[in-house]
């Protein structure tokens, strides 16, 4: 982690300001400071436009009852990218732009499931190791089917859920 923050901290900042001197010394500097305004404008359209289709399929995936886990990290890849977009560099642009892009969004969106499924998947088998039964008459990675059945009392009143909390 602290390996993470320098590279954050130090390194980056490092690297955008030897691009923008060296971007600087070959088209001038008033160019130079246009086409990082420019791309901050059209970095937060696109952001703006992308941000609106990922809310839409968010949404979309609430209303069909299925779990929006693409969409959620659709929503965070727009967010991370639309925030470099944001920062002055040319470095942070070009990343920037790769993860509101819908293509290359599309790639990392893939990457970053896969990593977490991973990570669930590790820590789930180190939880069996270390204890953890799974449930009568299945494994601990199969999934539980249940039923909710509605109780009425003897005099034909229902009784009210609890299960809600």
């Amino acid at each position: 982690m602290p390996a993470l923050l320098l590279i954050a901290f130090i390194v980056v900042p490092i690297v955008e300001l030897f691009v923008i001197v060296q971007v600087g010394d070959l088209i001038g500097l008033l160019p130079t400071l246009v086409i990082l305004l420019l791309v901050s404008v059209a970095g937060a359209w696109l952001v703006r436009r992308e941000g609106r289709a990922t809310w839409r399929n968010f949404t979309g995936a609430l209303q069909q009852a299925r779990i929006p886990a693409k969409e959620v990290v659709d929503g965070a890849l727009v967010l991370v990218g639309g925030t470099l977009l944001l920062t002055p560099g040319f470095v942070s642009d070009a990343v920037g732009l790769l993860l509101v892009v819908p293509p290359t969004r599309a790639v990392a969106n893939r990457l970053v499931r896969s990593r977490a499924r991973g990570l669930f998947a590790l820590s789930s088998s180190r939880a069996r190791r270390g204890g953890v039964r799974p449930p009568p008459g299945g494994r601990a990675d199969e999934p539980i089917d249940v039923q909710v059945v509605d109780v009425q009392r003897n005099d034909g009143q229902r009784m009210p859920r609890r299960d809600r909390t």
